[in-house]
């Protein structure tokens, strides 16, 4: 079953597929099965033509694993991995060329 654990959209910057992208939405994600959990970082970069356009592209979507060990979910670990995300998104961003603007947020979090 997979959840997201956080996501958030944030103002952000880069070029996929020749269009700009002035939004990220910034997940952390919970995975489980077969008593196997694992936990991801993900980001996904979308045009932001307006203040109402949150349709996000999957095509500059990126994402990492931080996590993968029997078990289940727990709130310990949920908290650890929130405290290095942005770490973690900043370097995906960077790979890209692009980068998330942490002190302009597009809304407010959602958390699971």
């Amino acid at each position: 079953m997979e959840v997201n654990v956080y996501s958030q959209y944030f103002a952000a910057q880069g070029l996929f597929s020749g269009v700009e992208r002035r939004g990220a939405l910034v997940l952390l994600i919970s995975d489980s099965d077969a008593g196997t959990i694992s936990y991801r970082a993900a980001v996904s970069f979308f045009p932001h033509r307006d203040e109402e356009d949150f349709a996000v592209s999957y095509d500059a979507y990126f994402e990492k694993e931080l996590y993968r060990a029997p078990g289940r979910r727990s709130r310990k670990r949920e908290a650890a991995l929130l405290e290095t995300l942005r770490d973690e998104i900043d370097a995906l961003a960077s790979e890209q060329g692009a980068t998330v603007d942490w002190e302009q947020p597009l809304g407010d979090a959602r958390r699971d």
